[in-house]
């Protein structure tokens, strides 16, 4: 006799639990891990229940791959679990997320604001609104005063990192967002340095969070994927026709490989937060260095509101080669462990050179407002035995 269906994780379990569990579906085959439906299409039973799926499909009913798939629909749940969303849209990598967000809010005569420390593709996503017609103002993401000044009455929304990239600049959410909300503006976070493991976002008054789920989330550097979360009339009603439409929607083995990558994600980011807090101390004081920046360091201009907004430092250090860009090239070319490229959030230690790579496009005078000198290198730290990182960063400084 078949026993009664087991009911579903409950909802109010921590978040490490439900990273493993949320959001799960399972067919009538009842397999352990998630099933991963590599359909570009789905059948329909009659022409009517086409035409009714047509009109609107429920949570468990699909009609393309461009538009959901049910392993798509775990990673979408699991994430807005997570995150305290009602619901969330993934897409094919983290810029569609960004793209996707930030072009189904506006429309042109539309005002955003943005912090001015962004990743150089965030820049172009913007330039792109402002080429439509939409109305950019860039502050110093640090100083409320900016935001104070550029947000008005009828600004559509304001962009910013809770965490910025490269320079580690941290966002005060909950001060932003209650300017924002005083002016009817939405507030849209990328919360990718931050992470799923420290994120407040929402509870400090975050609309929209978006995510490159390429980085902590897979935690291993096998599929790009992005994802949106907010309202569920938000992303059903606003990003939903945007994605499906314009073609940024994940692929459903990638939203099988980013549900696997959750099941480990407290524990990885933890483990490489604590290695970034030791790695971060011990290159304090080296000669060879002019500046070490990590949010998790008491000497960081936020680190009162790092500790308030996240808990901890995160998992990347900012570190400044004192001679500049042919310096930091030579301890690039020392490394043996930490690994040269220009992703970050992976199980191994990556080093980047944003001047030269993920921030080349910007003019010389933008880099040096944001900090980012010939020298400066960018650390995202791994899994690695914070000792064997720490002498191996030694010694490559050393040369």
């Amino acid at each position: 006799m078949a026993g009664k269906p087991k009911t579903p994780c409950p909802d109010d379990v921590h978040p490490r639990t439900a990273a493993v569990h949320h959001g799960t579906r399972r067919s009538q085959y009842g397999e352990m891990s998630e099933a991963i439906f590599m359909t570009q299409g789905f059948v329909y039973d009659s022409a009517e229940q086409a035409e009714a799926r047509f009109l609107e499909s429920g949570p468990d009913e699909f009609i393309y791959a461009r538009y959901g798939n049910p392993t798509s629909r775990m990673f979408e749940d699991r994430m807005s679990s997570l995150e305290g969303t009602e619901d969330a849209f993934a897409t094919a990598s983290g810029m569609a997320a960004v793209n996707g967000a930030l072009f189904s809010i506006c429309a042109p005569g539309d005002h955003v604001v943005a912090a001015r420390a962004l990743f150089g593709s965030c820049i172009y996503v913007l330039d792109l609104l402002a080429k439509f017609g939409v109305e950019v103002t860039y502050v110093d993401g640090t100083d409320l005063d900016q935001w104070a000044g550029a947000i008005r009455q009828g600004t559509k929304a304001v962009f910013f990192e809770s965490v910025s990239n490269p320079g580690l600049e941290v966002t005060d959410i909950k001060a932003v967002a209650e300017l924002a909300h005083a002016a009817g503006a939405m507030v849209v976070v990328d919360n990718v340095f931050a992470t799923p493991v420290f994120s407040r976002a929402v509870e400090l008054g975050a609309d929209v969070v978006v995510y490159s789920a390429t980085k902590h989330i897979d935690g291993g550097g096998r599929a790009l994927a992005g994802v949106i979360c907010g309202t569920r009339d938000f992303i059903r009603k606003t990003v939903e026709p945007y994605v499906k439409h314009t073609g940024g929607a994940i692929s459903p083995f990638h939203s099988w490989i980013m549900l696997n990558g959750l099941t480990t994600m407290d524990l990885r980011v933890r483990a490489q937060a604590d290695t970034a807090d030791k790695v971060a101390r011990a290159m304090q004081g080296n000669p060879h260095l002019s500046r070490v920046v990590y949010p998790g360091l008491a000497d960081h201009p936020q680190h009162e509101l790092v500790m308030r907004q996240m808990g901890a430092g995160g998992t990347m250090i900012a570190l400044e080669v004192a001679g500049g860009k042919d310096d930091a090239f030579a301890v690039l070319n020392r490394l043996r462990i930490v690994k040269i490229s220009n992703n970050l959030g992976d199980a191994k230690s990556i080093v980047t050179h944003p001047a030269t790579t993920t921030h080349q496009r910007l003019s010389d005078e933008a880099k040096a407002t944001l900090g980012i000198s010939p020298g400066l290198l960018r650390l995202s730290i791994g899994l690695e035995d914070p000792r064997d990182l720490i002498a191996d960063l030694t010694q490559a400084l050393a040369g």
